[in-house]
């Protein structure tokens, strides 16, 4: 179980090929927020796994059904990476950037007011 006490850093929209494998989609959708401002509960599973752009990521993950839960990259242990979808709330705030949009699939289509990064 996970609980954010804080609203996001920020929200954001990954295309790389590491996102799109863990997934099982074309694209990974995360809010980051302070380590300190969440609270994690039970039992995770974890894995590192190295990114498109060397660094490591090492995500937890539910033994059970095996959804990701969070996440924290190398070099930013300050933070936790959380999939919206875990917290499983249509209301939740939009993403505010894109990344990775190189390995993004041609027919996807963002909101007109998302800051782009390659």
């Amino acid at each position: 179980m996970l609980r954010a006490t804080e609203d996001p850093l920020r929200i954001s929209i990954c295309h790389c090929h590491a996102c799109q494998r863990r997934t099982g989609s074309v694209f990974g959708v995360q809010a980051r927020f302070r380590a300190g401002s969440v609270v994690i509960r039970g039992i995770a599973t974890k894995y590192v796994r190295a990114g498109d752009s060397g660094g490591t990521g090492t995500f937890y993950f539910c033994p059970v059904c095996g959804a990701t839960v969070y996440y924290q990259l190398e070099g930013l242990d300050d933070l936790v990476g959380v999939p919206i979808g875990a917290f499983a709330n249509p209301n939740f705030p939009a993403p505010q950037i894109s990344v990775y949009e190189d390995c993004m699939h041609h027919w996807v289509t963002l909101p007109d007011d998302i800051e782009h990064m390659a």
